[in-house]
């Protein structure tokens, strides 16, 4: 299977770096294919322009000719078959530079596109089958309850929209982390592993 694994950290001495790394180690000795894009060591954009607005329908071909750097992260996203997000959650949702790449990269006639004459869009990646999230919480359960866990909601509520009907979703979340010890650290990693394992088994 093709596995895309999105992360973005700013610190590659974080423990979502260390999640990241667990995450496509686990992948990768199950036999599955890899491709990791770390957005922050690649200084990703995210700013969606102007000009993304004006054309925001329209031929993507000639857009990726405009915007080349999107162009290996949409091939990215056509390979795969699987895709993996290991973020923080801040301010109830994913940082800005994911966030960005959601914005920049599930663009029309890449994520989607809209029929001529139809009032819904119809999905593009329904060759993605599996979509896992990986996050972490400062604040406890209960907080992002009563929030509404935005954040999650973007991610199986929208994003999976453009994927096949099908795909299953995995939500793992480690909440509580400004008060967590080492030992609660290493009890999510392993909690990590344990269920990335069952996802792509």
């Amino acid at each position: 299977m093709n596995v895309l694994v999105v992360s973005a950290h700013p610190s590659s001495a974080s423990f979502n770096a260390a999640l990241a790394a667990t995450v496509i180690s686990t992948i990768s000795e199950l036999g599955h294919v890899v491709r990791h894009r770390d957005l922050y060591a690649e200084n990703f954009d995210p700013v969606f322009s102007a000009y993304e607005r004006l054309h925001h329908v329209g031929d993507v071909s000639e857009k990726l000719e405009t915007l080349a750097t999107l162009k290996p992260h949409v091939e990215d996203l056509q390979w795969c078959e699987s895709i993996v997000f290991v973020y923080p959650t801040w301010w109830s949702s994913q940082p800005a530079i994911l966030k960005g790449w959601i914005d920049r990269i599930l663009m029309n006639e890449v994520a989607w596109v809209l029929p001529e004459g139809a009032a819904r869009i119809k999905p593009l990646l329904t060759q993605i089958r599996r979509i896992v999230v990986v996050t972490t919480h400062g604040s406890s359960k209960l907080v992002n309850a009563l929030e509404g866990e935005s954040g999650k909601r973007t991610m199986f509520r929208s994003v999976r929209l453009m994927m096949h009907r099908r795909t299953r979703c995995s939500w793992i979340a480690m909440y509580g982390l400004d008060n967590a010890t080492d030992a609660d650290r290493r009890r999510f990693t392993e909690t990590v592993i344990r269920r990335t394992r069952r996802a792509f088994s």
